[in-house]
Parts: C-alpha cells; structure tokens; sequence
C-alpha cells in the first residue's frame, strides 16, 4: 500500500465517522425534538387534584372555555355555586354604550353562557383590572367577604402555571384554600402546540411571562 493511500484512510475514516455520526443525529432528532417540545409545553401547564370546594371561580380569559368547565364541575358536584369577575368597559366598549347599542362584556357573556349549561346560581366579583394580577389583586378580599374556605379556579392551560405562582402570593397570610384547574377546553394543547401558529405564539409569549414572573418573584416564596 503506498503511503499516499495510507494517510487518506485515516482522513476519510474521520470523515465516513462524522457523515455516520451526523446522519444518526438526523434520524434522532424527530424523537428528540417532541419530547423537548412537549415539555416546553407543559411548562405552562398545572393540574392540581379536585376535591369539593365552596365556590368556583373563573378567570375572565378563560372564556367559553371556562364556562364549559365550570359547567361540568357543578354538574360533577364539585360546588354549586360559580363566580366570574366584572369586565369594566373600556375603549370601543364605552362608545357601543354611548351610541346606546347593544353591548354585552365578556363577565355577561360567561354568565350568559353559564346559564345556558344550567348553572344558575352565579355571582360576580368587582374587578377594574383586566390583568391575571388584576384578579388576584381583588380575589383574597373578596374571599375573606364571604368567609370561603376553598375556590377551584378555572383558567385556560396556557396560563395555569402562572397563575398559581400569581395567587400563591395574593392568597398569603388568608385562609381560603385555592385549587388551581385548567379548562380541558382551551384551545391550547401542550402536546401538540408547535402545529399551529396561534399556539406557537402562545407559547412564546406565555413561556417570556411565566420566565419573567420567576425571575422577579423568586423570593416571594
């Protein structure tokens, strides 16, 4: 064998290791990437055990969706009562009601919803803040008004994480016990978020807050 051809074998050794090793990765990389996706997906995501509470409460975002799930927990007889909170009109709002033209919130539309599904005994909480922080702010108040011992509130999943941190510290130093529970009708699915844009926006944007609530609160705790 001459010499030439023995310092190639090594070269190309080296190169058909590298291709091999690449094309190995190529092939990996699909099992490796859900997983990780799903993970950043359920990142977001809290579920915590149901257990019989005093009242249901949903947040105002959750929408249809939370009063779909309200529904189903009274039907479940996990409470009979449900709550919504207010939705003070504001922007375009404030001039539909200043041309005298039919308005309807988002608390009237829950409630409306909610009725419709059979549930009639609802009330709501004042709230001037349209935030998720807006409704912890007035919920611990509110809780101590009416003596509850225990609330199951209802948010979607993408932003059930967040909110349990959010009303960790709201809740501090009152005795009502809260359960988080995310409505299995939101739109986002953890598992399979990365397949539409609405849902990749979502997560990203919901991942920045979740990540931003952390780093500012992580001695709150």
């Amino acid at each position: 064998m001459s010499p030439t051809r023995s310092r190639q074998r090594p070269r190309w050794t080296l190169t058909l290791g590298v291709v091999a090793v690449a094309a190995a990765v190529a092939i990996a990389v699909p099992f490796i990437r859900e997983p990780v996706l799903r993970a950043a997906g359920w990142a977001l995501v809290i579920s915590e055990p149901l257990v019989p509470a005093d009242i249901i409460v949903i947040s105002l975002d959750s929408g249809g969706a939370g009063a779909l799930e309200a529904a189903d927990l009274v039907r479940d007889r996990v409470a009979t009562r449900v709550a919504v909170f207010s939705d003070p009109p504001s922007g375009e709002d404030l001039e539909f009601i200043r041309r005298g033209l039919p308005y309807e919130d988002a608390a009237a539309r829950q409630i409306r919803q909610l009725e419709s599904l059979g549930v009639t005994d609802v009330e709501r909480i004042p709230r001037g803040d349209a935030a998720t922080e807006g409704e912890a702010q007035v919920l611990p108040q509110w809780c101590d008004q009416h003596q509850l011992r225990s609330i199951v509130f209802v948010t979607t999943r993408d932003h059930s994480r967040r909110t349990r941190r959010v009303l960790d510290r709201a809740m501090k130093g009152h005795l009502t016990r809260v359960v988080v529970h995310p409505s299995p009708y939101s739109s986002f699915d953890p598992d399979r978020w990365w397949q539409t844009r609405s849902s990749i926006r979502t997560e990203i944007v919901e991942l920045q807050k979740l990540v931003l609530e952390i780093v500012l609160h992580a001695f709150s705790f």
